[in-house]
């Protein structure tokens, strides 16, 4: 007996091509609930940001192996300016958007490279902005949020079959992360206090 499966970067073709199918005709099914929380832990800037259950369709998929927890803080030299006492350097999380950016430009590559039957020898994405902490600090005001950004960029280094630049533009800007950061988004922000809290009870 003989395996027929057509498995290209990791993914069975067919399956793939029948989840496309599925998804195309309930689109109900495939839709995602997504969320994080991050803890406070006593230091300035230092926060335990926890990712664990998601919903798909109308399940929730809640399992400890999916319980991810990252240690977040700042730069060590800048914090040490800034007079943070025993400064350590952590992960900032301006620099784990950027590194889910660029990953995330991976994935809307990759994904629609595969289903295209465009073979991806080598990929790396680079991603870079400049950043004015002025608003963070309060020694701007708030209106001025959206200028605290500059100069980001993107830099997609690849090798593939049949390459073409703008096909590759197009699948990197199908990253739902690339749209998340570069358009418009509302959050709504809701601030609970122990009294609101209390109450709700």
């Amino acid at each position: 007996m003989t395996d027929d499966k057509r498995i290209e970067h990791g993914i069975d073709l067919e399956t793939l091509e029948g989840f496309a199918e599925h998804a195309a005709e309930h689109p109900e099914d495939v839709q995602l609930g997504l969320g994080a929380s991050a803890t406070y832990e006593g230091t300035c800037a230092h926060s335990l940001a926890k990712v664990d259950s998601y919903v798909l369709g109308d399940e929730t998929i809640d399992r400890e192996t999916r319980e991810y927890t990252i240690p977040y803080g700042g730069w060590k030299e800048v914090l040490e300016a800034g007079g943070w006492v025993g400064a350590t350097d952590r992960m900032e999380p301006i620099e784990a958007a950027l590194s889910a950016l660029a990953a995330c430009i991976n994935v809307g590559i990759t994904v629609n490279a595969v289903a295209s039957g465009v073979d991806v020898e080598h990929l790396q994405t680079r991603v870079r902005t400049d950043f004015d902490p002025g608003v963070l600090f309060s020694l701007a005001d708030l209106e001025e949020a959206g200028t605290v950004f500059e100069n980001t960029t993107a830099e997609v280094e690849i090798e593939a079959d049949g390459l073409d630049p703008d096909m590759i533009d197009e699948w990197a800007r199908r990253a739902p992360v690339y749209t998340l950061v570069s358009r418009n988004q509302d959050v709504h922000l809701t601030v609970n206090t122990p009294a609101e809290v209390a109450g709700d009870d």
